[in-house]
């Protein structure tokens, strides 16, 4: 999640001194991520980590990927992940939330996709529009179908392509189960 995405999820239901104690390292992509946990998890110092990837295609195979990387670094973690966000106590705290929800497989577009309010008029023709183009014309992949209606609907939006802008100006709802159990999973994690 970019550092603009969660201040603006944040907004309101952080208080700002804590957006401003946690540091976001994009490591983009889930093999730099997995490479880089034993190494952040042994840093000199560190409270506290928090691992956020997109669970993708498996939820319990990404699940794996990132628990034996935890447990090479002698951490003991559960065989599931918890679907309010697993949290290791320990030095450090250990944190993992597997996009979109801890149960279902997905991504942040899966997330965010929750966030649209329910009786937006613009998200059915956005669905429609990627629906209406025919296979042979799209180039992105079947996965990432909703990747792309999520970014038609934002590209509606007054500041077109970006979800932190979007859920600043409201567009994107932030008062739901799912934001405010992520927030509590940063809050329990980090504090």
């Amino acid at each position: 999640m970019t550092r603009p995405c969660l201040w603006a999820i944040g907004r309101g239901l952080l208080p700002t001194r804590f957006l401003l104690l946690i540091r976001i390292v994009n490591k983009e992509g889930i093999g730099e991520v997995l490479k880089s946990i034993s190494v952040e998890i042994k840093a000199s110092g560190r409270l506290a980590v928090g691992i956020l990837v997109d669970a993708n295609s498996t939820l319990m195979d990404r699940w794996k990927s990132v628990r034996d990387r935890i447990m090479r670094a002698n951490i003991q973690v559960p065989t599931h992940p918890n679907p309010d966000g697993t949290i290791i106590e320990g030095t450090p705290r250990v944190g993992i939330w597997l996009m979109p929800d801890n149960e279902s497989s997905g991504e942040l577009e899966d997330f965010v996709k929750q966030m649209i309010p329910t009786d937006d008029p613009v998200w059915p023709l956005s669905q429609q529009y990627i629906d209406g183009i025919p296979q042979a014309n799209r180039k992105f992949a079947d996965h990432k179908k909703l990747r792309a209606q999520l970014y038609a609907w934002l590209a509606t939006r007054k500041d077109p392509e970006k979800m932190g802008l979007a859920i600043k100006a409201h567009d994107l709802n932030v008062d739901g189960i799912l934001c405010k159990k992520f927030v509590a999973w940063l809050m329990a994690l980090f504090e």
